[in-house]
């Protein structure tokens, strides 16, 4: 034998008690929820007495007026209809053989918390539940059926789809937009909405009804149905009159709040001149209607200007609580009324005929649903009561009126009906299909007590499904049903099986390994904090310390002829220039910055130009000083401190003015690079104008090609003081470096590429400081009795 477990949510009452229904302790109920619901009820009621005398109503010892609970009974139906259904199935021996389907049955409350902790406790426990854990007897549950309204469908499916179980709504209507973010496993019983909208649309063409009122549930769904039949009211030429929407709360925080929204709908309702009205929500919308008119005009007397033409939606099932049984008025009669398809299994009737309100079977909703659908009390020896007001078992539910019990099965009972049927089917079909394959499992045959939710049907198809992160593509020559799975590209997903095309990810995201979701790209910059940072970050301050070394050792031996030859001061000026070069690489690094996008190109390539000027200045004072030297030449004029300070200020200003025109009309930003890494993001400098940079870049390479041309002609000059030879490797490493440095600068992104660029700048100070100062440093410290004139005089260093 082997129990599944079904699971129905009718909502069949809105009250502050827990029924059992076979759990061995009640769910707990918030205190105050239990406090709204006992008095709020009581108010209505004796606001009913106190301002309408003809609504009769009696008042039994065994149950106080401030207590009174009312039930949906035609409800009640539904909860019979699964039990039919499963009854019918375990007593047909060919249809699950050595199979016996069971069910829980349990009532939310009308409350959201209390939908959660059913279904949780469903999966895990009847009366204490420790989540992922089974304490209690042994349950397999397969699927479940419910709820009544989508909402409460919607809450199920929250914790349901988590552990993949098959959840079945036999209620209302799933708007369509929500319809799409569903579980896979989640399956409505009842069609479309659309249907029953263009149902509406022809019903008031054919009587001509073109002045309407709309009044609908407040909530997501009554807002879907307002927005979807609105425009089809205008493209068929009616007009909607009034739209109004009825709140739907079960509790309120008491009966001023609730006659000021009765006022609110009854007087607009009221001076309405349509006399047709639209309703769509489900039976507490007709029960807060039938009672807001009488809270709103207590003196209402079948008030000829409230007669209305009413058409009410599938979503209500017409019903009324037993509290309203007595009222005589007849606000809803003549209503038109759409309904969901049904029928009448052979044997229903009969069923119904056969129960009796003392055989419960475990049935916990039988004795209030007794109760109040025939207006006695089950005998309580502790209290006492007249006889005409006991329930005697005699009654019968076929003697009931349809607004509280019906006995032909419901559009909604039908459903419910149906829905067991599709699961039991699924099962059969399973358990065959496992038969005829033989699937061995510790040497027998699988047994469904192994069942998984998730496990619904036999395949029949082309080829498998695809799985997540692949698409179908059609082959060649076949039927469309046929088809081959090919893996989404490179930033492309699926996270569902066959889909027809992968989707692309966000620009700040990149396809997982599988090509089944997107995953956050990391941000990308090359920091102070990682290896190659800190590496480039001292070498830097490192070549900065060396060089104000240098600088130290020719200020301290600045009376020294190696010091005072070729230009003291240029010396100093070109020191500090190579000083500032290193440390202006460590602008590149880091997180990106206004401030440090828009100096760190202009800062090193200014700082720069004033370095390869200087030696330039130096290269032309040797070729000038050596033309001197000849008689009667001309060149004696431009001897002197003056022509290499020209040299330096004119080629410096000039780049700074190409870097203010950058600065001033597109200066570089920090930027975002989506594109270039596959799993990053990188956080750059945008260059502003590429243009600009590379002129920039251009002007300090043609100084440094003319320092290597002029340098290399006055290598071999005959003087002493001479440094072009070393002036000439200087510009050739200078020059090497940044050549190179274009197609490794293009061919790079993200930290190689701000590498590169620091590189370069340490490799040519570096160039520069060990070819031009290293010979002089050695002579100066090392070998201190070679720094005489007459030593430089007699041989060249």
């Amino acid at each position: 034998m082997l129990e599944l477990v079904l699971l129905l949510l009718p909502s069949i009452s809105c009250k502050a008690e827990t029924t059992k229904c076979g759990m061995k302790d009640p769910l707990p109920v918030p205190f105050e929820w239990f406090q709204l619901g006992d008095v709020l009820i009581g108010e209505i009621v004796s606001h009913l007495f106190n301002q309408v005398p003809e609504i009769k109503f009696k008042h039994h010892p065994a149950q106080e007026l401030h207590s009174y609970q009312y039930v949906m009974t035609k409800y009640h139906q539904h909860i019979l209809a699964l039990v039919f259904a499963v009854k019918e199935i375990n007593q047909n021996p060919s249809f699950l053989p050595n199979i016996t389907l069971g069910f829980h049955i349990y009532d939310n409350f009308c409350d959201m918390k209390m939908t959660y902790r059913t279904t949780l406790g469903l999966i895990y426990k009847l009366h204490q539940y420790f989540p992922n854990y089974e304490c209690d007897a042994h349950k397999n549950l397969v699927a479940v059926v419910g709820g009544f309204r989508f909402k409460t469908s919607s809450y199920m499916s929250d914790i349901l789809s988590l552990y993949k179980i098959p959840q079945l709504t036999y209620g209302s209507f799933a708007p369509e937009e929500k319809d799409e973010n569903q579980s896979p496993s989640f399956y409505h019983m009842v069609p479309s909405e659309s249907h029953q909208n263009m149902g509406i649309i022809h019903l008031l063409l054919h009587f001509q009804w073109t002045w309407v009122g709309l009044l609908a549930e407040d909530d997501d769904s009554g807002e879907h149905f307002l927005k979807a039949l609105e425009p089809l009211l205008s493209q068929n030429g009616i007009c909607s009159a009034l739209i109004s929407k009825i709140p739907n709360k079960p509790f309120w925080n008491g009966l001023d709040a609730i006659i000021d929204v009765a006022l609110n709908i009854y007087l607009p309702f009221r001076d309405c001149k349509a006399n047709t009205f639209i309703l769509y929500g489900d039976s507490a919308v007709l029960i807060a209607l039938s009672i807001f008119p009488i809270l709103g005009n207590p003196s209402y007397k079948e008030d000829a200007s409230l007669r209305k033409v009413w058409i009410m939606t599938p979503q209500i099932d017409f019903s009324l609580p037993s509290l309203e049984r007595e009222m005589e008025f007849e606000f809803f009669h003549g209503t038109l009324s759409f309904t969901i398809h049904s029928n009448q299994p052979h044997g229903f009737q009969k069923f119904l005929q056969d129960v009796k309100p003392f055989d419960n079977q475990g049935n916990g909703f039988l004795k209030e649903f007794w109760e109040q659908a025939f207006d006695c009390f089950y005998p309580n020896p502790q209290e006492p009561v007249g006889l005409n007001e006991t329930c005697t078992g005699e009654e019968r539910l076929e003697n009931l009126y349809s607004p509280l019990f019906e006995m032909s099965m419901t559009g909604h009972s039908y459903s419910i009906y149906n829905a067991v049927y599709a699961i039991a089917h699924a099962l059969r079909m399973l358990y065959s299909s496992r038969i005829n394959h033989m699937e061995m499992d510790r040497g027998k045959i699988m047994e469904l007590q192994d069942l998984q939710p998730w496990q619904t049907m036999p395949l029949s198809v082309c080829n498998d499904y695809c799985k997540p992160g692949n698409y179908k593509r059609k082959r060649e020559g076949e039927k469309f049903c046929c088809y081959d799975c090919v893996p989404c590209p490179e930033g492309k997903i699926s996270s569902q099986t066959d889909v027809d095309d992968c989707i692309k990810c966000r620009s700040d995201q990149y396809s997982s390994k599988d090509k089944d979701g997107c995953i956050a790209k990391t941000l990308s910059f090359l920091s102070f904090e990682e290896p190659l940072g800190i590496s480039l970050a001292s070498i830097a301050v490192c070549f900065s310390l060396l060089t104000a070394t240098v600088l130290g050792i020719f200020i301290k031996h600045k009376d020294t002829p190696i010091v005072k030859a070729n230009n003291r001061e240029i010396t100093y000026v070109l020191l500090i220039a190579l000083l500032l070069c290193s440390l202006s690489s460590l602008l590149f690094l880091g997180r990106p910055r206004k401030v440090t996008c828009f100096l760190r190109q202009s800062a090193f390539s200014i700082i720069f130009t004033v370095a390869v000027s200087c030696v330039l200045a130096k290269t032309i004072t040797v070729v000038v000083a050596f033309m001197a030297t000849k008689p009667g030449s001309s060149m004696r004029k431009w001897v002197g401190k003056w022509l290499a300070n020209s040299i330096i200020l004119s080629c410096s200003l000039v780049q700074a003015s190409i870097c203010m025109v950058w600065l001033a009309t597109s200066p570089p930003f920090p930027d975002f690079d989506t594109e270039s890494l596959t799993q990053s993001i990188i956080l750059e400098c945008n260059e502003g104008s590429v243009t600009m940079f590379y002129i920039v870049l251009g002007y300090m390479g043609l100084l440094s090609l003319i320092s290597l041309i002029v340098a290399f002609l006055a290598r071999k000059l005959p003087d002493s003081f001479n440094e072009a030879k070393f002036i000439t490797f200087s510009m050739l490493i200078f020059c090497s470096v940044w050549i190179s440095f274009v197609p490794a600068y293009l061919s790079s992104k993200g930290k190689s590429m701000v590498a590169v660029e620091i590189f370069c700048i340490l490799l040519s100070s570096a160039g520069s400081l060990g070819c031009i100062f290293s010979p002089k440093c050695f002579i100066i410290v090392l070998r201190p009795e070679l720094n005489t004139r007459e030593e430089i005089m007699r041989k060249n260093y």
